[in-house]
């Protein structure tokens, strides 16, 4: 029987024992395939890449609440932070989407996503498990942005490489300048250590923009550059952690 011809339970079963590159590359194959595989993001298929990707602690808790199938769980580790693009004073925990920051003295450190964007629109969420300290930037980076410098500063906006928030003074950060207050309004509230901010890059109009709470706070930056933005961090405070989960394209309205 051709491949192509293979009835949808079997081949489901089958697709269920590769790996998510092969498993990428096997949805261009053909129609037959790429419909078994976009058909049901809660598939067989899908389920199994979850259990063998992602570790216990972050399907068991509530880390991925508002990921709702098994593919964009998958999805979401692929776009996580990287252990190989931080600060050297910055570890990935076992759940995968976790920064911590050890307790280094003077200093100030930052990460990356392991997959950056130069096109279409992107929404991650990303929340604090710990104190702030003096800064906790959000926002994003080109790949030429520094990762880690010596004392307690705005890392991430602290040049012409990253666009940041900090969460601790509602300054917005670029160019090592502040680029105004934001959100824009009077007695703007301060951040809550576990709430969940929504970053809303938005590549074809070269914006970037934050949520709170499904409340929309507005457009932080404008004229973003032509090339690849990374979700980004800097923190200060020791044994502070950084949570991040990519949800996807944003939902109009």
């Amino acid at each position: 029987m051709a491949a192509g011809k293979l009835p949808a339970r079997v081949l489901e079963l089958l697709l269920s024992y590769l790996e998510l590159p092969d498993l990428l590359s096997c949805g261009l194959v053909c129609r037959h395939w790429h419909r078994c595989l976009e058909a049901d993001e809660n598939s067989e298929v899908w389920r199994s890449i979850c259990c063998r990707m992602l570790s216990e602690e972050a399907l068991g808790s509530d880390i991925l609440c508002n990921v709702s199938s098994y593919k964009a769980k998958a999805r979401a580790l692929r776009f996580a932070w990287s252990a190989a693009d931080c600060s050297r004073n910055v570890y990935i925990k076992r759940n995968g989407f976790t920064l911590h920051r050890n307790p280094i003295a003077q200093s100030t450190d930052g990460a990356r996503a392991h997959i950056g964007f130069s096109e279409g629109r992107h929404v991650w969420e990303i929340w604090w498990e710990g104190p702030l300290g003096t800064v906790a930037v959000i926002g994003v980076a080109t790949k030429r942005a520094p990762l880690q410098c010596q004392g307690y500063v705005a890392l991430l906006g602290g040049d012409d490489q990253s666009w940041g928030w900090n969460l601790v003074d509602n300054n917005l950060l670029h160019g090592g300048d502040s680029a105004g207050s934001f959100p824009q309004c009077n007695n703007a509230p301060k951040y809550q250590i576990g709430e969940r901010i929504r970053v809303i890059l938005d590549m074809e109009d070269k914006t970037l923009a934050f949520e709170r709470g499904y409340e929309f706070l507005g457009v932080a930056f404008r004229g973003l550059p032509k090339g690849c933005l990374y979700p980004a961090v800097s923190a200060v405070y020791g044994n502070t952690e950084v949570t991040m989960v990519y949800l996807g394209k944003p939902l109009d309205g």
